[in-house]
């Protein structure tokens, strides 16, 4: 009994953080800035979200130590920085 009580605690959990992080996203595209100029135009997201997906498949497979996983999110960080101050630029 204890472990469906924990399954549904999660669940709701999960559905709460969801909902925080829906209501995040829409209040930051509200506001002006390059995130919302890519969304809104089509662009960036495709590359910002594929670099983030590169990266959790990157941090997984690399080799035991943090240096290397500091230089894999740096790397990805100034990849999308980059992008989304030049689709905000167009």
């Amino acid at each position: 009994m204890s472990d469906s009580l924990d399954a549904r605690t999660r669940d709701e959990i999960d559905d709460q953080v969801a909902e925080a992080f829906d209501a995040y996203l829409s209040d930051r595209l509200t506001e002006r800035g390059p995130l919302r100029t890519a969304l809104t135009a089509g662009r960036g997201a495709r590359v910002v979200l594929g670099t983030v997906a590169l990266g959790a498949l990157a941090t997984a497979l690399a080799p035991g130590g943090v240096a290397a996983v500091y230089w894999i999110w740096g790397v990805i960080a100034a990849i999308d920085i980059t992008w989304l101050r030049a689709a905000h630029r167009r």
